[in-house]
């Protein structure tokens, strides 16, 4: 079946490559820089930018496995129909789409009480009523429509990363000091880092890069599929780790990582430090670009659970698809209604840490299966095409943490 056909009883192709990568981006930066600086750098401390570099290292070799896959197999519940493929078992691809869902309904909570900590820094109101408001919003326009909501996504994004630049444009200044200063940034330097510091802020640090998992899940809203979705994954995380890395090393430049502990608003108490102004506008960035990684979640979540139904894995009902918004509203109702709960009592570390877990642990399956499916056969010619060795880095690393946190854990 050609996987750009487009029936009026599914979901609408808008998607192309600029709209996906921004959509990947509003994800990934708004998961992750401006709600998790200040746990990364408690956790780690100075070593907090080589978190994010081997995060990146890990996420990195998963990216690879899911751009390869996303043109094998271009379809919605992406991680659950490729393990499916890999290992042949059907409930293991059900217990995975349902993990992928829960991954995305967690971090959206977890990035919804991110949103409610900036909020509260600007705004005295009462932590319940923001969480109700906000969540039930985003569901709102997560039932919309796939071109409003990733449109919405997309503006938002630019506002985002706009933000980043401007804190490291107004860090010009501390970034000239490193190469004086860049010893600081190594275990075992007069900055005190610890190899199990940077370690514990890796599982953190993975968190920001969690998104281009979230892409392959609309995998039937793309155009010309095969070329677009693996092109937006590998550029998204490229972009991303650009720049986190030179924000992180700003940050860290100008101010101590206690310092960015202690703040519930950490890239608006860096620009002041850097500025001597306001951030009113940082915060207000900081706010939109978190939300937005919620918006996303919400999206990638409900798009799972309707892709698991229409393969008849789960109940018929999440699968329908509305006749004049074409989305699934009855699957975007129950992923906002989670949501809602646990942000309502949850903690935005601890949800974040929860998410990583649950996403390395399907990272491993996913990158295994891919493994077995190279061990089959090469790649459609049509479909990108990487070394079957990195299928088996990406497995290694990802289950190697996993079982460093579940021992931690136990």
């Amino acid at each position: 079946m050609n996987p750009d056909f487009d029936p009026p009883d599914r979901l609408r192709r808008t998607l192309n490559l600029p709209m996906l990568t921004l959509y990947g981006l509003g994800t990934t930066v708004g998961a992750g820089i401006y709600a998790l600086v200040g746990e990364i750098a408690d956790v780690a401390g100075y070593g907090a930018p080589l978190s994010f570099l081997v995060a990146s290292l890990v996420a990195g070799f998963t990216a690879c496995s899911f751009a390869e896959l996303a043109g094998r197999y271009p379809r919605a519940a992406g991680a659950a129909l490729y393990v499916q493929q890999g290992f042949g078992r059907v409930r293991l691809s059900i217990v995975v789409g349902l993990l992928v869902a829960l991954a995305g309904v967690v971090s959206a909570a977890a990035l919804v009480n991110g949103f409610t900590g900036y909020l509260q820094s600007y705004v005295a109101l009462d932590r319940h009523w923001i969480i109700v408001a906000i969540t039930l919003g985003l569901g709102g326009l997560a039932g919309w429509g796939i071109a409003q909501s990733v449109t919405v996504a997309a503006v938002i994004t630019l506002v985002e990363v706009g933000g980043l630049l401007l804190l490291i444009g107004a860090g010009a200044e501390q970034l000239a000091t490193l190469p004086a200063r860049w010893q600081e940034f190594l275990p075992g330097s007069a900055g005190a880092i610890s190899v199990s510091g940077v370690l514990l802020g890796v599982t953190l640090a993975f968190y920001a890069f969690i998104g281009f998992e979230d892409m392959v899940d609309v995998a039937e809203e793309v155009k010309n599929v095969r070329r677009t979705l693996p092109r937006a994954i590998m550029l998204t995380l490229a972009v991303t780790t650009f720049l986190y890395l030179l924000l992180m090393m700003t940050a860290l430049l100008a101010l101590t990582p206690e310092s960015l502990a202690a703040s519930g608003a950490p890239l608006a108490t860096l620009y002041e430090a850097q500025t001597g102004r306001s951030a009113v506008a940082i915060g207000i960035i900081a706010m939109f670009a978190i939300i937005n990684g919620a918006l996303v979640q919400i999206v990638m979540a409900s798009r799972v659970l309707y892709g698991l139904s229409s393969r008849g894995q789960l109940p018929a009902f999440l699968g329908r698809v509305h006749g004049r918004t074409r989305t699934p509203l009855i699957a975007t109702a129950l992923v906002t209604a989670v949501i809602l709960g646990l942000a309502l009592y949850g903690r935005l570390g601890a949800l974040a840490n929860a998410t990583s877990l649950l996403m390395l642990t399907i990272f491993a399956l996913v990158n295994l299966a891919l493994w077995r499916l190279k061990g089959r056969g090469p790649a459609p010619a049509e479909a990108y095409g990487f070394p079957r060795a990195f299928p088996l880095i990406g497995f290694l690393l990802s289950a190697g943490f996993v079982v460093r946190e579940a021992a931690l854990l136990l």
